[in-house]
C-alpha cells in the first residue's frame, strides 16, 4: 500500500536515518527544498512486519505442537487433513499419555511426602521396600536415558526419583536416624551421577534395568506384608498409589507404542499388578476400620 505525506525539513533530516520504511530516491533538492516541505512516496513497511510476526507465530506453534504430533504425523494432519490415519492416532495418544503421564508425576508423591510431614511419623512404610522401588526407578530413567528414547516415554523416572529419595529420607529422620539419612542420601546423589555421566557401562545400565522387574515385586511384596502384619496401610497415600497404578498402567500402551522394548513393557504390566494390590489393600483396610470404629461406638444393651 503506497501513500502520499507531507512532512518538514526538519522531519526530512530526522527520517532519513530510519531503516524501517522506504521511499523513493530523489535529489536533495528535491528533498528538501526551499519550502521546507517534502513529497515524496513512502512504502507502508508495518504490514510485511505483522505477515512476519504471523509466520513467526505459527512457526513456534507448529514446534510446540510437534511434541505432541511429530513427524510424519504432523504432515498428515495439517497438509494432508489426515485426520482419520490410524497409526498416527496411536501416536498421538501415546504421546499425550507420555506427557500426562510425566505432568503427573511432578506431583505423585507429594501427597506422600506431606502426610508424612504432618503426621511426623513414617510408621508402617518400608525402608527396604521405598529402597528398591528407588533402585528401581533410578534403573528406568537411566535407561531410557541412556538408550536415547523419547523423554516422553521415561520422563517421569525423574521427578519419582526425586521423591522416592525424599521419602527414603524422611524415613530416617523420623526414626531418629539423621546421620544415615544424610549417609544414604549422597551416597545415592553420587551413583545417580554416575549412570546419568554417560561413562557407565552399557552392560551395567541394561543389568539394572533387567533387575527391574524382581526389584518391583519384592519391593511391593514387603508392603504388602508389612500392611498384613500391622493390620492397616499406615501413612500410605490412597492419591499416591492411585497415581502409581494408573501411570503405569497407561505406560504400557506408550512403551509399546514408544520404544517397543519388551522388557519395559513386562516392567509395566508387573509394576501394575503390584500397585493395584496395594491399592486393594488401602480400599480394605480403610473399610475394615471404619467397620471397627462404629461397632465400637454403638451403645451396649443392658
Amino acid at each position: 500500500m503506497i501513500q502520499e505525506t507531507v512532512i518538514s525539513q526538519s522531519d526530512c533530516r530526522s527520517r532519513q536515518t530510519q531503516p524501517r520504511c522506504r521511499y523513493t530516491q530523489e535529489t536533495r533538492e528535491q528533498r528538501c527544498g526551499k519550502d521546507h516541505t517534502l513529497r515524496r512516496h513512502l512504502v507502508d513497511c508495518h504490514e510485511p512486519i505483522r505477515v512476519a510476526e504471523e509466520i513467526t507465530m505459527l512457526a513456534l506453534l507448529a514446534s510446540w505442537l510437534q511434541f505432541v504430533i511429530p513427524q510424519p504425523c504432523f504432515d498428515k494432519y495439517f497438509t494432508e487433513y489426515d485426520f482419520l490415519n490410524g497409526e498416527c492416532f496411536k501416536v498421538v495418544v501415546s504421546k499425550g499419555l507420555g506427557y500426562g503421564i510425566i505432568v503427573g508425576s511432578i506431583l505423585v508423591k507429594v501427597p506422600q511426602i506431606v502426610k508424612i510431614l504432618n503426621a511426623k511419623s513414617a510408621q508402617g512404610i518400608s525402608i527396604l521396600s521405598t529402597s528398591l522401588e528407588l533402585a528401581a526407578v533410578t534403573a528406568s530413567l537411566a535407561y531410557g536415558y541412556n538408550k536415547g528414547f523419547p523423554f516422553s516415554a521415561y520422563g517421569e523416572a525423574g521427578f519419582l526419583v526425586l521423591q522416592t529419595a525424599i521419602i527414603a529420607f524422611l524415613i530416617f529422620f523420623y526414626g531418629g536416624n539423621v546421620g544415615m539419612g544424610v549417609f544414604y542420601t549422597t551416597v545415592f546423589t553420587a551413583f545417580l551421577g554416575y549412570l546419568m555421566s554417560g561413562q557407565a557401562p552399557t552392560g551395567l545400565i541394561t543389568g539394572l534395568q533387567s533387575a527391574v522387574i524382581p526389584n518391583v515385586v519384592i519391593a511391593r511384596m514387603i508392603q504388602v506384608v508389612t500392611n498384613i502384619k500391622n493390620g492397616s496401610t499406615g501413612q500410605l497415600s490412597l492419591v499416591t498409589v492411585f497415581l502409581l497404578f494408573a501411570g503405569s498402567l497407561a505406560r504400557i500402551f506408550t512403551s509399546l507404542q514408544e520404544t517397543g522394548d519388551n522388557v519395559l513393557v513386562m516392567t509395566y504390566i508387573v509394576s501394575t499388578a503390584c500397585n493395584f494390590l496395594i491399592l486393594f489393600q488401602i480400599f480394605y483396610y480403610s473399610n475394615k476400620t471404619k467397620t471397627s470404629t462404629q461397632q465400637k461406638k454403638k451403645p451396649k444393651r443392658s
